[in-house]
């Protein structure tokens, strides 16, 4: 299956990174696309119609307001969808793109490194397409989550899509607490980052026992459980709730 991609930004590069196959890209910005396709032994078109009649499948990675603008000039030449577009819901991608079927994924930045989460949904006519091939595809960038449930792409998307962005100020308040206390920050960094990588690991393999984990390390009356003490006390877990309600939030206008 030969994958077009229209638009080549930082979510659409990522995604080709990780799927790691040759592709057609089309952008305005020309050089940008020439860096993704030579990167991957692709190639760049000269429009959407060019890339649409010479992709198996048409990866919308454009900017969501594009939708109909980039539907007309791919002229219906496109015989399979995939969207990666925020606050655009498969029907409204089906109605630009009449008759054709409609695969909907949020992918993450991780999905550069085959670490990705990508939420997915399924159009109305996904059944009708070459929806197994596309799923095979993809998950070589991570791990697919199915949301049947369209609506549940926003929360999703603040756990999944920008939660690499909060884990990673999350990581730098620890380096940074860890360098006050006088280690060396590229160390209290390295530190802070395997241990995230180490915990998701272990959870993986433990069947995401969050609770679990925590009891573990926490030995009652102990430091770890003081800690998480004064984690609770100061409201993680609002200051978390906020950070999602206003992704939700914004992305529902």
């Amino acid at each position: 299956m030969r994958l077009g991609l229209i638009g080549a930004g930082n979510m659409a590069s990522a995604l080709a990174r990780g799927i790691g196959e040759p592709v057609l890209v089309f952008d305005v910005d020309r050089d940008k696309a020439r860096s993704l396709a030579d990167e991957l032994g692709g190639e760049v078109v000269g429009s959407n119609a060019e890339l649409a009649e010479r992709a198996d499948t048409v990866v919308l990675c454009h900017k969501p307001p594009q939708l109909r603008d980039v539907a007309a000039e791919v002229g219906g030449q496109a015989r399979v969808v995939v969207t990666i577009l925020a606050a655009t819901t498969t029907g409204q991608v089906e109605d630009a793109y009449p008759g054709v079927p409609v695969y909907r994924f949020i992918p993450n930045i991780p999905a550069e490194v085959r670490r990705g989460v990508l939420c997915y949904t399924p159009g109305s006519r996904a059944s009708d397409g070459p929806e197994e091939e596309v799923m095979a595809l993809f998950s070589r960038a991570g791990t697919i989550i199915r949301l049947d449930d369209e609506r549940l792409i926003e929360p999703a998307m603040a756990l999944m899509a920008c939660g690499p962005a909060f884990m990673a100020l999350v990581a730098e308040s620890f380096a940074d607490a860890g360098a006050a206390h006088g280690l060396d920050r590229d160390d209290a960094v390295r530190m802070t980052v395997e241990t995230m990588g180490g915990t998701a690991d272990y959870l993986v393999q433990q069947g995401w026992d969050l609770e679990g984990l925590r009891t573990r390390v926490a030995t009652p009356g102990g430091v770890t459980e003081r800690g998480l003490i004064q984690l609770e006390e100061l409201d993680l877990r609002d200051v978390c709730r906020a950070a999602v309600d206003t992704v939700v939030e914004a992305t529902m206008r």
